[in-house]
C-alpha cells in the first residue's frame, strides 16, 4: 500500500483492514506493508504508532522517487523479507473499498495466478461523483488500451487494485526496468507482463469509490503517459510476429521458386512439393534464428545441429500439411494456380502452426 501524504486516511485504513477485513479471511496469513515516501504530513509516524497493536503491520520508508518505485521496493520487501506467496496492490485512500479484499483473496485461493479488481465487469462501477468527462476518459481509455494490447478478454487494464502470485508470475518480471516508474502508467506494463506470465487470470468486480478526504490525484499527464505505454507495448509485442511473418514471406518465395524449378526438372508433383518445402524450412530456420528469435538465439555447433534436427522434426507437420494439401489444391483448381494454393496453405495453416511450435519448442523462452 503506497502512501504519500495519506495521514487523514492511513490510520482508519489500518484499523479497518486488521479489525474488520483480515479476521474474515480464513486460511490466509495476511500482512499489510505500507510504503511511505517520507511523507511530510506524518503518514509514516501514524503507521509506526499502530505497529505495536498489529504484529503483521509493516512500514518501508524510502526517498520519494515516484509511485512505480514505491511499488518496486514494496514488492521486493514483501517477497524477500516477508516471504509472501502473493502480493496485493491497494490504495490507501479508500478508493479501493477494503471489503473487496475478501473476494480478491478468494479468487486467488480458488486457483487464480493474477486477480484484477475490475470496474468494468458486471457488478463493478465507477463513482457517481465523477464528472462525465472523467467517466468517458476512464472507459474509452481502457477500451483503447485493450485494443492496443490486443487484450479483449480483460476489461480493466488501468485499475490499481490487483493481486499477483509471486512464484511464476511476479518473480519473472524485471521490476526495476518497468516503463515510466515515476508515473502511474508503469502499472500498464506491470499488468501486461503479469498477464503474460499468469496461467489463470480472473477479474473480480470492484465498486471504485471517490476520495472522501483530500483531493483526487487524477491528472491529464498520467492519462497521456498511460496511453504512451500502451502504444509502445502494443508495437513492441508485435515486432516478433512481424519478423516471423517477414521470414515466412521469404520462405514462401523460396518455396514457390523451387517448386517451379523441381517441376521443370521433371520431379513428380509430390516430390516437388516435398523438396521445395524442405528448402524453405532451412531458409526459415536460419533467418528466424538470426533475426526473429535473436533474444533466444541458438549458437554453438552441437546445439545448432540438435536444434536444426529438432526444427525439422517440428516442421514435419508443415511438410505433411503442404505435401497433402498442395497436390490436392492444384488438382482442384489447376497447376497454373499453384501460387495461390501455396499462399492459402501457408497463410492459414502453416504459419500459425510454425509460430506455435517455434515458441514452444525451438526458441522456447520461459
Amino acid at each position: 500500500m503506497p502512501a504519500y501524504n495519506e495521514a487523514e486516511n492511513i490510520g482508519l485504513m489500518i484499523h479497518t483492514l486488521f479489525d474488520e477485513i483480515f479476521p474474515n479471511i480464513d486460511g490466509v496469513n495476511m500482512h499489510l506493508l505500507v510504503v511511505d515516501d517520507n511523507s511530510p504530513d506524518g503518514t509514516g509516524n501514524i503507521v509506526k504508532k499502530l505497529q505495536p497493536n498489529y504484529p503483521n503491520l509493516h512500514i518501508l520508508q524510502e526517498d520519494r522517487r515516484g509511485l512505480g518505485w514505491a511499488y518496486v521496493h514494496g514488492f521486493r520487501y514483501a517477497t524477500n523479507k516477508l516471504q509472501a506467496d502473493a502480493v496485493m496492490e491497494m490504495d490507501a485512500d479508500f478508493q479501493h473499498p477494503p471489503k473487496f479484499v475478501i473476494p480478491m483473496i478468494q479468487a486467488y485461493m480458488d486457483g487464480a495466478d493474477y486477480v484484477i479488481g475490475s470496474r468494468y465487469v458486471q457488478g463493478g462501477s465507477v463513482p457517481k461523483e465523477w464528472a462525465p468527462s472523467r467517466r468517458a476518459i476512464s472507459y474509452f481509455g481502457n477500451l483503447f488500451i485493450r485494443l492496443a494490447l490486443v487484450k479483449p478478454g480483460i476489461h480493466d487494464l488501468t485499475t490499481g487494485f490487483r493481486l499477483t502470485k509471486v512464484k511464476g508470475v511476479l518473480d519473472q518480471i524485471d521490476l526495476e526496468h518497468l516503463m515510466k516508474l515515476d508515473r502511474f502508467s508503469h502499472k500498464v506494463d506491470l499488468l501486461y507482463q503479469s498477464i503474460k506470465n499468469a496461467k489463470k487470470v480472473v477479474e473480480v468486480p470492484l465498486e471504485f469509490s471517490a476520495r472522501t478526504k483530500d483531493r483526487s490525484k487524477f491528472n491529464w499527464q498520467e492519462t497521456v503517459s498511460t496511453f504512451q505505454v500502451a502504444i509502445i507495448l502494443g508495437i513492441k509485442d508485435k515486432i516478433k510476429l512481424f519478423k516471423f511473418g517477414t521470414v515466412g514471406l521469404a520462405g514462401f518465395v523460396v518455396n514457390f521458386l523451387f517448386l517451379r524449378l523441381f517441376r521443370n526438372l521433371g520431379f513428380n508433383e509430390t516430390l516437388a512439393w516435398i523438396f521445395s518445402t524442405e528448402i524453405a524450412i532451412i531458409n526459415n530456420y536460419v533467418f528466424n534464428n538470426l533475426w526473429t528469435f535473436v533474444d533466444t538465439k541458438i549458437s554453438g555447433l552441437k546445439e545448432t545441429i540438435f536444434k536444426f534436427l529438432q526444427f525439422n522434426l517440428t516442421s514435419i507437420g508443415a511438410l505433411i500439411i503442404q505435401s497433402i494439401l498442395g497436390p490436392i489444391g492444384t488438382k482442384l483448381v489447376g497447376v497454373q494456380y499453384d501460387g495461390l494454393v501455396l499462399a492459402a496453405i501457408v497463410l492459414f495453416v502453416v504459419l500459425p502452426y510454425n509460430f506455435t511450435m517455434y515458441n514452444l519448442v525451438i526458441w522456447k523462452k520461459k
